[in-house]
């Protein structure tokens, strides 16, 4: 499994690095994404959405549970925080998962048991009022070149 971790300063700079990792997305990925509230997780969804060239305006899905964004290929932003247990099948998340787009999904310690193993799990931790530190894990190396890609970013810029 490889881990990274990188520092953002701003809400821009976690917009910044989230499109950097949307670039390298394909059509049927999956990233999870945890953080407090406040944390800048919607921030980072729309550096994904930039990236995959979605026009509409990305907010928090957290009282819709799912927004869909047409761009390169769909982007289905999920917020699964309030989903209960039987909401599962009715919303039929298992498609979207199975789909053609990118899944982001929030809080997705929810429907873990839905999820395979080849995903991106993004973390982002707060440091202060606008610093924060965004942490990949790639548990089935799926992501290789990514990685290499911002371990390479992060040893130039140092």
């Amino acid at each position: 499994m490889d881990r990274i971790k990188i520092n953002s300063s701003s809400p821009e700079s976690t917009i910044e690095i989230a499109a950097n990792i949307g670039r390298h997305l394909q059509r049927g990925d999956i990233v999870t994404l945890e953080g407090d509230l406040g944390a800048g997780k919607t921030h980072f969804a729309k550096g994904i959405a930039q990236a995959l060239h979605v026009k509409n305006v990305v907010n928090s899905p957290t009282f819709t549970i799912i927004k869909e964004y047409e761009g390169d290929f769909p982007f289905y932003h999920m917020d699964v925080y309030r989903l209960e247990e039987d909401e599962v099948d009715e919303l039929g998340i298992e498609e979207y998962l199975e789909g053609d787009g990118v899944c982001l999904i929030e809080w997705a310690g929810k429907i873990i048991d839905l999820l395979p193993t080849d995903i991106l799990r993004v973390t982002i931790l707060r440091k202060s009022d606008m610093e924060r530190t965004i942490c990949l894990e790639d548990p089935n190396d799926k992501f290789e070149a990514l990685f290499k890609e911002l371990q390479n970013h992060e040893n130039t810029s140092n």
